[in-house]
Order: structure tokens, then sequence, then C-alpha cells
């Protein structure tokens, strides 16, 4: 899908990318401006029309070249569906393909109606087309191939004397075909390749035409070949069939000729062409590698500037963490706990989802114990599921080498009441037996508190403040 125009739904050609994203053919978006005030992207129409933007506004000067889709195009895997070819490669050289291909349908250049593959355009001019006219030099009369054919030759000419017609059509048909070109003039009608008679099968406007012309010299130049090739196979053959009427058909042979010799010189201009275009394009490829080493250099850049504005990130994160646990972190041994949502934290802690929560830690003192608050909002043990439970934890901290142990300090637990008036407070000294209160193997030892610390009844009744806006404080200070 990435490869077709937003418009014309076939494979992009020349694409833009606009503002909003999408993509279009060169010419589609041209015609789309150029045909509709204020035109909207219809992709944004159809994804979402209560998002367009100021971005969805198509301007061709709001569109840049998509390099990058174009090289991939150019690059697609591609066969000829032209009936009998078995041509196959990729999509940039399937353009000359096209107008080469012995197999594709064209229409005859005589303006009959008729379309024929390519490699049989000289049967069906030779014995079908009826507009493939000969004049008779003598007297001026106009002939089909179809009446060559039937033997209606012109009356002018004695009877005993008159060429087979397979023989005068092969002498006639080159001079026709080339006689009626006038060499100085384009060879076509508009919006056609002007070596469309001799192969060319391109069609296009004014623009697309001259630069096919400009990049497809070598093209046009073995499409001439061709034809002169057939050229001299024509006079050859036309001298053996005409040995026995020499003086007739001499001036017909020299004229032939002359039309030759104009064609060899066209060649020779063409190949001065070519060898200047092949100069150009030598150029602009050496051109090309020098600004690819520069995207490269660049691109390399890029990615290693990412790098390290990745590691800058991750740097000022570790940074923002350290600065929020520090602002939070108490080293007085006075620590006040916010808990917010305390309403979906029950819930949690009801269906199991989340039994308990841990506050962030605190310390007795600058270099003292690590601590930290454990609490069970739907209970624990002998409280569960009727009271709010609240328990103490020691934690491993850095300075436990020079800290008596076990911990011997009192501990007090308060809920406050927001409206200030009744605080539920509880205090307890640590069991010095207990394996809550030894320096901690690991990063924290076993809680011990108040499993039934408050009623959830009076948690949750409107007589008291304790939780305010789904919110509750519980402090805690340790003397």
């Amino acid at each position: 899908q990435k490869y077709l125009c937003s418009n014309c739904n076939a494979i992009l050609k020349k694409a833009l990318q606009t503002l909003c994203g999408h993509r279009y053919c060169s010419a589609c978006l041209s015609w789309i401006v150029r045909n509709n005030k204020n035109a909207i992207c219809q992709k944004c129409k159809e994804e979402d029309p209560n998002t367009l933007s100021e971005g969805s506004l198509l301007a061709e000067e709001r569109a840049f070249g998509d390099a990058a889709i174009n090289k991939e195009i150019s690059e697609l895997q591609v066969r000829c569906v032209s009936l009998g070819c078995s041509w196959s490669g990729v999509m940039k050289n399937f353009e000359e393909h096209q107008s080469l291909c012995e197999y594709a349908l064209i229409p005859c250049h005589t303006g009959c109606g008729h379309v024929v593959m390519r490699k049989k355009l000289a049967d069906h001019l030779e014995n079908g087309c009826v507009n493939n006219v000969t004049t008779c030099q003598k007297c001026k009369r106009s002939l089909s191939s179809s009446e060559y054919q039937l033997g209606l030759w012109p009356d002018c000419l004695d009877v005993n004397k008159r060429i087979p017609f397979n023989w005068c059509w092969i002498i006639l048909f080159p001079l026709l075909f080339f006689s009626q070109q006038n060499l100085s003039a384009p060879l076509i009608h508009k919006d056609r390749c002007r070596f469309s008679e001799v192969g060319c099968s391109f069609r296009g406007s004014k623009e697309k035409i001259k630069e096919h012309e400009k990049g497809a010299v070598a093209t046009h130049m073995l499409l001439l070949l061709q034809n002169i090739k057939q050229l001299k196979t024509s006079l050859f053959t036309a001298a053996k069939a005409v040995n026995g009427f020499s003086s007739q058909s001499e001036p017909m042979i020299s004229e032939l000729e002359n039309k030759l010799h104009v064609f060899e010189n066209i060649v020779a201009v063409l190949n001065k062409e070519v060898e200047t275009s092949n100069l150009e394009i030598m150029a602009f490829q050496r051109q090309s590698e020098l600004d690819q080493n520069i995207i490269r250099g660049l691109e390399l850049k890029i990615a290693e500037l990412q790098r390290c504005l990745m590691q800058k990130d991750a740097g000022l994160s570790s940074l923002h963490k350290c600065l929020l646990f520090s602002e939070q972190t108490s080293y007085d041994g006075v620590f006040l706990w916010k808990i917010t949502d305390v309403g979906r934290k029950l819930q949690d802690s009801v269906t199991g989802r989340t039994v308990s929560l841990y506050s962030p830690a605190f310390y007795t003192a600058k270099y003292g114990y690590k601590v930290c608050l454990r609490v069970y909002l739907n209970g624990d043990g002998t409280g569960k599921g009727t009271h709010l439970s609240l328990f103490f934890v020691v934690m491993k901290g850095d300075y436990d080498a020079l800290l008596p142990w076990p911990f011997r300090h009192k501990v007090t637990f308060m809920l406050l009441d927001q409206n200030n008036r009744e605080h539920v407070i509880d205090a307890f000294r640590p069991d010095l037996t207990s394996a809550s209160f030894q320096r901690p193997v690991n990063e924290m030892n076993v809680a011990s508190g108040c499993p039934m610390f408050l009623p959830l009844s009076k948690l949750q009744s409107p007589k008291f403040a304790y939780v305010k806006e789904d919110t509750l404080f519980l402090k805690c200070i340790i003397e």
C-alpha cells in the first residue's frame, strides 16, 4: 500500500509526500491543486474526518520529494504482462522495455484503427492496413496495399513489365515510409514521442516527452538502426528482384540511397548525443556517490548523537529519581506518608490484587537506621477483613555496621484526622528477641506492628475525616 498513490491508487511516479504524511504522484498532486481550490487530502478524510488540520491542505510547495520511496519503487521486481513476453527485471528498466517490447500492443501509426503487436506491425502494413497508400509516380494514382494484392496496378504501367506485388511493395514501402516524413519537423502528433514512427510507444505531456526523449537517446538510436537494417535488406532484395528492369529502378534506388544517407547522418548525430549524455551521466553518478557518502556520514553522526541523547536521557531519569527520593526521604525519625486513591487501593486489597503497600524508606538519623512502613488497607492476620493493619519494617542500610543491634527505639504510629479532632495513635517497643529487629541480612526484615490498628468501620465513618478527598495520612515517629 505504501507504494500506491493516494489519488490514482496506482504505483507512485515521482512520489511526493505531503505534510499529513500521505504520498501522491507528482502529476496527480499538480492536477488536484490545479482543479480544486483549498484541496484537502482524500486519505485524511477517509481515515478520520474529525482530525483534519492545516497539514491536510494540499499544495505543491508544501510537499517534498520522497527519495526513499522512489528508490524502493525503482528496485521493485516486475514482469511484462504482454502476452508471450517473458521479460522480467526491476521497475526502473520497465519503461525502456515497454518502448521495445516486441509483444506489446500498439496502434497502427497510419490511423487505420488497428492495434497490433509491435513485431507484427510490418506484416499489418504490408497485408492489411487500408491507410497504407502508395502513389504512382507517372499517373499519380493512389493505391492501398490491398489493391496491390488484388493486382489492381495503375493503367500507365505495361502489364507485361509490371513488377510482381511482393517485390514492388518491398521497394515502395520503405520509400513511402521515409518520404512522408519531414525530417526537419516533429515526426508525430502532439502527446506522442517523435520516434513513434520507428517503434517507440511512449506517450505523455510535452514535459514528459521532452524528459523521455532526453533520456532515451540510446533506445531511439537502436530503433533507427533496426529500421535502417530493414531498409538495407529491402534495397538489396529489390535490386536482385528488378535486375531485369534496371533502367526503371535506378532512380528509385538512388532516392532510397539518399534517404539512407540522411538517416546515417542522423545516427551520427545521435551517436554524439549519446556520448555527451554518457559523460553527463558519469558526472551525475560521481556527484551522486559523493552525495551518498555525505549522507552516510551524516546518518552515522545522527546515530551517534541519538545514542548520546539516550545516555543523557537515562542519566537525567536517574537524577530525577534520586531527586524525588531525596525530597521524600526523612532523616530525623519522623515520617509522614500520604496515600491517595484510597478507595481503589482498598478494593485492590479486598480482591487480593494488591494486598499491601510499602512506604518510601526513611531514616532515624542522617547515618541512622533505614526503615519503612507497610500497610494492609483490608487488614492482615487477626485484623484481616475488619481492621486496617499497620507495620514497621527495618531495612538494610548503608551504615548498619556502625549501629547498635538489635533495634531498640520506641515506634509510634498515627492516623491523622484531617479535621484535627481525633487522631488514632498506637505505639510499641521492639521485642529485642524478635528477628524483625535484628541486623538485616536481606533487603528488609519481617514486618512487625499493629494488625488491628483501626477498625475499617471507623476508617469509613462520616463522623471522622481519616479519609478525605480519597486521601489519608499516616505518621510514624521513632524516639
